[in-house]
C-alpha cells in the first residue's frame, strides 16, 4: 500500500490555457476563481456569462438533438465495455440476420487487423472480443458487414501510470419520467457534451433502467427498458460501466428460485446488452454465480493509470428489500430497519482487501447511494452499516471497521453516488462525498437539498468530468442547457 494522507488537500483549478482532455492548465469558461466553499476548499464559481466546454475542438453550442448514428444492419450503435490493457469488448445489436466482423488499427482510417466473422440474428446482441492490443494505445475501429463498413469509431486501452486521462459520470437519468425529470433533447445535449470530453470510459450511476412504472412486467418489457438506452448511451462512444439503482429492481429480494421474476429479467438484460466486468485477472470482484443469471457483475474494481476504481452494490447482497419494494407502496419502506441492508460478508471482505492492497495514487469508490436507501451524503455517512461504529458492536460484530472508516483510513480521494438528483459536494473526514445531478432535468431546482445541510449545491442538469493525473483529481460539474452553451458550474481538485 502506498502512503496516502488520510485527509487530502482541496484547491481551486488554474484558469489558464486550454485542453479538456490533456490535464494541463485549463480554461474553465464561465467561472471565476478563488471562492472558498463550505468544505474549506478554494474552488471556481460560476461567473455571470456562461462559456462552452468540451474536449479539444469541441463546442457545446454545436451539439444538436438526435440519436447516435447507427450502422446499416444494426438497430443501435455498438456499445463498448470491459476495457483492459489488452482488449475491448464490442457489443453489437443486429437488426437483421447478417455476418459481420470488426476492423481495427492504430491510425484513423487505416484498419490493419480484423476479428473473425460472426453471425448475427435480429434483436440478439453479439459480443466481439477485440484482443491482442497494446496498453495505453488509442485504436480506431469499425463494424463491417457484407454490404460495407459502418462508421469510424475509437477507443483507448488502459493508461499506464503517470499518463493523464479523463473519465465522465452521469447521475440518474430516469427516462420513464418524461416531462418531470427527463427531457430527451436535454439528455442528448448532456451526452453530446460528455462525448466532447473524449473520456476513456463513462459511468452511469443507476436508475437509468427503471422498471417500477411498467404496466406489464415480463422478460420482454423489462428488456425493452434496457434497449431504449442504447441509442442515447451510444452517443458517448466510450465504454460504459453501469451501477444498479433501486429502481432497476435487480436485487436478491426479488428472486424466487425461478427464471421468471423481475430481478432475473433486469440483470440478464443489463449484462447481455451492456458488457460489464466479471473477475478475470484484470478486474476483481463478485465471484458468486446466481441461478438463471450467472455472474452478477455487480461489484468490481480495476486500475487505470494512477486510479483505482471500486464499484459497490447493496441490492444483490441483502435478503430483504433495500429501498422501494417492487409493486408495493412507499409506506412499507418507512417501517424497515436499515441495519438489515448489507453489502454482505463477501463484498465487505473484498472491499477491505482491495483498499488494503491498493497501490494506485488515487482511489474512487462508486455506488448508487450510501446504505442503498435514504437521502443525503454527509448526513448518511455515519449511519448504519456505512458509518455507525457504535452500532457495529451489535449489528456487525465481526467487521472491524465501518465502510466509511475504511475509506478514511486508506485515503480514498472521492466517493460518488446518485439517487438524490442533486449536485452536492461535501467532505467527511477528508473524503470527498460527491452526489450526482440529473443529466436531463429541465427543472433547475435542487431536489433533496434539505438532506445536504452545509453542502455546496448546484441545480440540475449535466455530468461530471473527472481528470486524473499522478498529482491530482480534477472534478468539474459541466452543466447542460437547452437554450445556451454548457458551462462549468463548479470545480475542485483533490491532491
Amino acid at each position: 500500500m502506498i502512503d496516502r494522507p488520510s485527509r487530502r488537500r482541496f484547491i481551486g483549478l488554474a484558469a489558464a490555457g486550454a485542453g479538456a482532455a490533456a490535464l494541463g492548465p485549463i480554461v474553465l469558461a464561465g467561472c471565476d476563481a478563488g471562492t472558498p466553499d463550505a468544505t474549506g476548499a478554494s474552488v471556481l464559481t460560476p461567473s455571470s456569462s456562461p462559456g462552452t466546454v468540451g474536449g479539444p475542438g469541441a463546442a457545446a453550442s454545436t451539439l444538436t438533438a438526435g440519436p447516435a448514428p447507427t450502422d446499416a444492419g444494426f438497430s443501435a450503435p455498438p456499445l463498448l465495455g470491459r476495457p483492459t490493457d489488452r482488449s475491448i469488448t464490442v457489443n453489437s445489436l443486429p437488426s437483421t440476420t447478417t455476418s459481420f466482423h470488426i476492423e481495427y488499427g492504430t491510425e484513423a482510417g487505416r484498419y490493419e487487423r480484423r476479428t473473425p466473422a460472426q453471425d448475427g440474428v435480429a434483436g440478439r446482441p453479439v459480443e466481439s472480443l477485440v484482443g491482442g492490443l497494446e496498453p495505453g494505445t488509442r485504436y480506431y475501429y469499425r463494424v463491417v458487414t457484407p454490404t460495407g463498413p459502418g462508421a469510424d469509431r475509437t477507443v483507448v486501452t488502459r493508461r499506464e501510470p503517470g499518463t493523464p486521462f479523463v473519465f465522465t459520470v452521469q447521475g440518474d437519468s430516469h427516462p420513464e419520467r418524461a416531462g418531470k425529470q427527463f427531457d430527451a433533447g436535454l439528455y442528448v445535449r448532456t451526452l453530446g457534451s460528455t462525448a466532447a470530453d473524449s473520456p476513456d470510459f463513462s459511468i452511469a450511476m443507476g436508475d437509468d433502467f427503471s422498471v417500477d412504472t411498467l404496466k406489464t412486467v415480463n422478460a420482454s418489457t423489462v428488456r425493452d427498458v434496457y434497449l431504449r438506452q442504447r441509442p442515447w448511451l451510444g452517443l458517448v462512444g466510450a465504454p460504459w460501466f453501469l451501477v444498479n439503482g433501486n429502481h432497476e429492481q435487480a436485487s436478491r429480494a426479488n428472486l424466487d428460485g425461478t427464471p421468471d421474476n423481475v430481478a432475473v429479467w433486469a440483470q440478464t438484460s443489463r449484462n447481455s446488452l451492456y458488457p460489464q466486468p466479471a473477475p478475470d485477472g484484470f478486474y476483481t470482484g463478485d465471484t458468486e454465480v446466481v441461478p438463471h443469471i450467472g455472474s452478477l457483475r455487480d461489484y468490481f474494481a480495476f486500475t487505470w493509470g494512477d486510479l483505482l476504481l471500486i464499484f459497490l452494490d447493496p441490492y444483490w447482497h441483502t435478503p430483504g428489500v433495500v429501498d422501494n419494494a417492487f409493486g408495493a407502496d412507499r409506506t412499507t419502506k418507512a417501517k424497515r430497519n436499515v441495519w438489515d441492508n448489507t453489502s454482505g460478508e463477501a463484498q465487505y471482505r473484498w472491499f477491505a482487501e482491495t483498499l488494503r492492497s491498493a497501490t494506485a495514487r488515487h482511489i474512487v469508490v462508486v455506488t448508487h447511494h450510501v446504505n442503498g436507501t435514504g437521502r443525503g451524503g454527509a448526513t448518511a455517512a455515519k449511519s448504519y452499516e456505512w458509518g455507525d461504529a457504535a452500532g457495529y458492536r451489535t449489528n456487525r460484530p465481526t467487521w472491524p471497521k465501518t465502510i466509511h472508516q475504511l475509506m478514511v483510513d486508506h485515503g480514498v480521494s472521492l466517493f460518488l453516488q446518485g439517487h438524490d438528483h442533486v449536485f452536492a459536494h461535501e467532505v467527511v473526514d477528508g473524503v470527498n462525498y460527491q452526489t450526482l445531478p440529473d443529466p436531463a432535468n429541465t427543472n433547475p431546482s435542487s431536489d433533496n437539498a434539505d438532506a445536504y445541510p452545509g453542502a455546496v449545491i448546484h441545480p440540475n442538469s449535466g455530468h461530471l468530468r473527472i481528470g486524473v493525473d499522478p498529482d491530482r483529481l480534477r472534478v468539474e460539474y459541466v452543466r447542460s442547457f437547452l437554450d445556451r452553451s454548457d458551462e462549468v458550474a463548479y470545480a475542485y481538485e483533490v491532491r
